[in-house]
C-alpha cells in the first residue's frame, strides 16, 4: 500500500487555454474542443446556468460521466483510451482543449485523458460561461 505524502500544487499556465486561443482553434482541423457537459446542454436543449444555450462551434460532446463505471470509479485505462480515442479521432492529445460550463467537469475529462495514457490536453477555464457571455461570439446548437 502506498504511504501518505503531501501534495503541493503549482499552476502550469501552459496547460490553460484562453478565450482568444479557443476562438482561434475552433474549426482548425488539427485541434479538437471537447465539451464535458451533459448532451442536452451541449445541443442547446437546456441551459440551467448560463443565459445562452448551445456550444462552441466545432466542439464535440464527451459527457464526463462516460469516464466512470457503474460504481462511480474511472474505467480502466485501456477502456478509457479506446473511448476517448473514438471521441477525439486522430487529434493529438496535446491539441485537445477541454471545457464545460465553468471548468470543473472539463477537469474530469483532463484527468481521464491522463489516466488513459493520452497526456497533454489543456483546460479552457472560462468555459461556456465566459464564451456565451459575449454576444459577438458564435454559438452552435445541434
Amino acid at each position: 500500500m502506498p504511504s501518505a505524502a503531501t501534495f503541493t500544487g503549482r499552476p502550469r499556465m501552459e496547460m490553460i487555454a484562453t478565450v482568444d486561443e479557443v476562438a482561434k482553434r475552433s474549426g482548425e482541423s488539427d485541434w479538437t474542443l471537447v465539451d464535458a457537459r451533459a448532451p442536452e446542454r451541449y445541443t442547446g436543449q437546456v441551459e440551467p446556468i448560463d443565459r445562452v444555450a448551445g456550444h462552441i462551434p466545432s466542439a464535440i460532446n464527451y459527457f464526463f460521466q462516460r469516464n466512470l463505471d457503474q460504481t462511480g470509479l474511472f474505467l480502466k485505462p485501456d477502456e478509457l483510451s479506446e473511448q476517448l480515442r473514438q471521441a477525439i479521432g486522430p487529434t493529438a492529445p496535446d491539441h485537445v482543449i477541454c471545457y464545460c460550463g465553468s471548468g470543473v467537469t472539463a477537469s474530469h475529462n483532463l484527468l481521464a485523458l491522463e489516466h488513459a495514457g493520452l497526456p497533454g490536453a489543456r483546460l479552457y477555464p472560462g468555459s461556456w460561461s465566459e464564451w456565451s457571455a459575449d454576444p459577438d461570439r458564435p454559438i452552435e446548437k445541434s
